[in-house]
């Protein structure tokens, strides 16, 4: 995610001065699924959206597991990535990605070395229990291993991963090696083991045409510093997944392009307008031709429920992806759908950002069908969520 913590910054400002009476006309949605969550977690002025939404999918299926309310620290998943992150960026010498931005793989990686720690236990901040705000401790870490990495030495100091760790400590705070919790004494290790969540268990989906349909693939993007694999779907049969899942109680995690500017977080949709010319006829379409580029962003732009939408293809989706038009900005929970006034399906997404504007469900908002098809990066669910027929193409049991 390496747009996610300028994402982050510019709609924690905008959202402290939008007011509700702002939007005269909004969309009025028909819920027909939701899938019960944890609350909404504020990832604040941090590049670390690909960990909240992973830690609030592993919270939802421990919900829907068990029936209890978990709170997963995500500072716990912060520290152990951005240090095994350091680890690999020395052993290549600094021509690995290092940088705040991450993925689903990476959360589930840890919870399989490392375990889990709840929020209450560890905070990942210093002093405990304030917002994350990673600028600063970014640049130490970068500035770290870039002087460390030219120092001139043919080896680098037997000391250097303790030096790291330092920073870690002193920025995120030092993880304890035990802990109580609910009267019962744990490591990480046991903790993450009683929650009965094999990592094993989630499988990640794509659909692109630059890889072999049915086969996986490595997600060729930047944050994929661990070279996680996907499995490639035709892009109906992605949208198949995704109903499905939702219609049988599990939610997912949505890698996604949020620079797209049919992505309004003040108005609480996400939409691809369309104005085709051929709908537009005499006057129209004249008066369409004569206006100029802003203008006519202007009048596509409008979320109100009013604009018809793009259909999304697969030869699009694929075009935009190669053009870097979308790229992999931001993580979120996808929990539900609904349906707006003319039946369009809509899905319900749980955001990392905090939102107290009053508009639509706090930290929440609405993705169309078309949005999810043309921006959709990638998603990870439980494998147990897949149609039976399409878990029998790729060879999942």
């Amino acid at each position: 995610m390496k747009k996610c913590l300028l994402i982050s910054v510019f709609f924690f400002v905008a959202m402290s001065v939008f007011a509700q009476e702002e939007v005269e006309k909004s969309y009025v949605f028909t819920m027909k699924k939701q899938i019960e969550a944890t609350p909404v977690k504020d990832q604040h002025r941090s590049g670390t959206c690909w960990d909240y939404a992973t830690v609030a999918l592993l919270e939802a299926e421990l919900l829907r597991n068990t029936g209890s309310v978990y709170d997963l620290s995500e500072g716990f998943y912060v520290y152990h990535t951005y240090y095994d992150k350091a680890v690999k960026y020395a052993r290549y010498h600094g021509n690995s990605t290092f940088s705040p931005g991450g993925m689903h793989f990476d959360v589930l990686e840890c919870l399989k070395k490392y375990g889990a720690i709840p929020e209450t236990v560890y905070t990942g901040t210093v002093p405990a229990g304030e917002l994350f705000n990673h600028g600063e401790l970014f640049r130490v870490m970068k500035g770290y291993l870039d002087g460390l990495l030219k120092n001139g030495s043919s080896t680098l100091s037997t000391n250097w991963k303790n030096g790291f760790a330092g920073i870690l400590n002193a920025y995120i705070g030092t993880i304890p090696e035990t802990f109580d919790y609910e009267g019962t004494k744990y490591t990480p290790e046991s903790f993450g083991a009683n929650l009965k969540i094999n990592p094993d268990d989630y499988i990640v989906i794509s659909s692109y045409t630059h890889h072999p349909f049915y086969d996986s693939f490595i997600v060729d993007i930047p944050d994929n510093w661990l070279n996680g694999y996907a499995y490639n779907l035709p892009l109906d049969e992605m949208m198949e997944v995704i109903n499905y899942a939702l219609d049988n109680d599990y939610t997912f995690c949505w890698d996604a392009d949020v620079s797209d500017k049919g992505f309004s977080w003040k108005n609480g949709v996400a939409i691809v307008p369309d104005r085709p010319l051929e709908y537009l006829s005499g006057t129209d379409y004249e008066r369409w031709n004569t206006l100029s580029d802003e203008e006519k962003t202007a009048q596509m732009y409008v979320f109100d429920g009013s604009i018809a939408e793009k259909n999304v293809t697969q030869e699009m989706r694929q075009e935009l992806f190669d053009n870097q038009d979308v790229t992999d900005d931001h993580l979120m929970l996808v929990t539900g759908y609904a349906t707006d006034a003319n039946d369009n399906v809509f899905y319900m997404v749980k955001n990392s950002w905090e939102d107290d504007s009053g508009k639509f469900e706090n930290g929440y908002m609405y993705a169309s069908e078309q949005f999810m098809k043309k921006n959709t990066i990638s998603l990870m669910l439980n494998k147990n969520a897949l149609p039976k027929n399409i878990a029998k193409k790729l060879g999942l049991k």
